[in-house]
Order: C-alpha cells, then sequence, then structure tokens
C-alpha cells in the first residue's frame, strides 16, 4: 500500500513540474544543425500551426504544445496519468481551444475508433512506451487514410560515438529516473518500419547532451485504395 500511495504522489508531483514547464519559453531552446528552424517554439509551431479537424496527442503531459495548434481543432489527449487532466483542461482553456476529449491510456491501446483520426501528434513520448512497434501500429490504426502521424523525439546517437557509449552504459537508471525513457532508442528506423506509405523528418541537436540527437517530421498514413 505504501508504494502505491508513493507512486500516486509521484504522479501528482510529476503533473504539477509538468504544468508549471508550460511557462517555459521554447523559442530560448535553440536547435542546432537545423536547416529551416532556430528554436523549437519554432519548430513546432511549423509542425502543428496548421493542422485541423481530429487531432489525437499522445502523452501530451500538461499541455505544453496546445498553444501552437489553431483554436478551432477537435483535440484529443490520452495520457496514462489522470492527474495530468486538470492542468489539461486548463492550459485548454487558456489557449481558447474548446473542443477538447481526455482519456486515460496509454500509446499501445489508443482509447479511439479506427480510420477516425485526422492528425496524431507525439512529441517525446515514442522513448518512453513501452512497445515502439505496437505504439505505431495502433497510430496507423485511429488514422483516416491519408491522414498524418506528427513526431519529435529525441533519439539514440551515431554508433560507436562517445554520446552512444554514454546512452548505452546509462540506459538502465535513466529508465527508472525518466518514466521509462530509453535515451537510446533508435525512434527513426520503428518509425521506417511501421508500415506508412511515406517517413520524412529531419535530424538536429540540442545542448543537453544524453537527449542532443533528435528527429522531427511526418508520417504519413496510405489513401484507402477505392
Amino acid at each position: 500500500m505504501k508504494f502505491t500511495n508513493l507512486s500516486q504522489i509521484q504522479k501528482r508531483l510529476f503533473a504539477w513540474g509538468m504544468s508549471k514547464a508550460n511557462a517555459t519559453d521554447k523559442n530560448a531552446i535553440a536547435l542546432i544543425n537545423c536547416a529551416s528552424y532556430s528554436t523549437m517554439g519554432e519548430l513546432k509551431q511549423a509542425l502543428l500551426g496548421s493542422l485541423q479537424g481530429k487531432v489525437l496527442e499522445i502523452g501530451p503531459g500538461a499541455g505544453a504544445n496546445l498553444s501552437y495548434y489553431p483554436k478551432d481543432i477537435d483535440w484529443i489527449g490520452v495520457d496514462p496519468n489522470p492527474f495530468m487532466h486538470q492542468y489539461l483542461e486548463q492550459e485548454a482553456e487558456r489557449q481558447g481551444i474548446k473542443k477538447i476529449g481526455l482519456y486515460r491510456g496509454n500509446a499501445e491501446e489508443l482509447p479511439v475508433k479506427d480510420n477516425s483520426i485526422d492528425s496524431a501528434v507525439s512529441t517525446h513520448v515514442l522513448c518512453s512506451v513501452n512497445n515502439i512497434a505496437r505504439s505505431l501500429a495502433e497510430i496507423k490504426r485511429i488514422l483516416k487514410p491519408g491522414g498524418s502521424f506528427i513526431f519529435m523525439e529525441h533519439v539514440a546517437a551515431d554508433c560507436y560515438t562517445w554520446t552512444r557509449r554514454i546512452q548505452d552504459t546509462i540506459e538502465p537508471v535513466w529508465k527508472v529516473a525518466f518514466d521509462n525513457c530509453h535515451p537510446n532508442r533508435t525512434t527513426w528506423i520503428a518509425l521506417e518500419n511501421a508500415g506508412f506509405e511515406s517517413v520524412n523528418y529531419q535530424q538536429f541537436r540540442i545542448s543537453f547532451p544524453i537527449v542532443s540527437p533528435h528527429i522531427a517530421g511526418v508520417a504519413n498514413k496510405a489513401l484507402a485504395v477505392s
């Protein structure tokens, strides 16, 4: 029972901390070796700012991405931490997003129907899912034909580099400390093997070494065959 209580306390504290992070200036996070954008805020605006229809965000936390979406979308958030929900509702109201739906769940089993979502979004989430192949299969399942999966994730560094060696070494401890986050996950390979019609992304770095390598882009589901 004590462990259960501690887990609930941890979840509450994590949700509170994430809500405070919403105030972080994303334009202060510089992108290194990114051809098109100089800050994370600029990149998120480009990825999310023109989405329309039903948008499902996986692991939205306390709503750090909500400021980048158009106000008229029908937004759905799926997060395993129920204590995030109050902060998501507050942030959605603050950003003027009227249509929101919140579900407790995870990426491996999304609580929505097949072919029902225009766009799915994941930022810094695929690093921590238990089964990335199953998560991507679920994303593909829920997307409408021609739908898009927008992602921004930190990934493994190149093999044989010092960064990769450090990532591989600290992974067991890192996963425990940071909610199952894998610093050395080869997410781009999983995306390329997931069966999307196309996967396009750019690579860049940020200043924090362990999670410095990043990819960001769009994977598209094939149109239905007539």
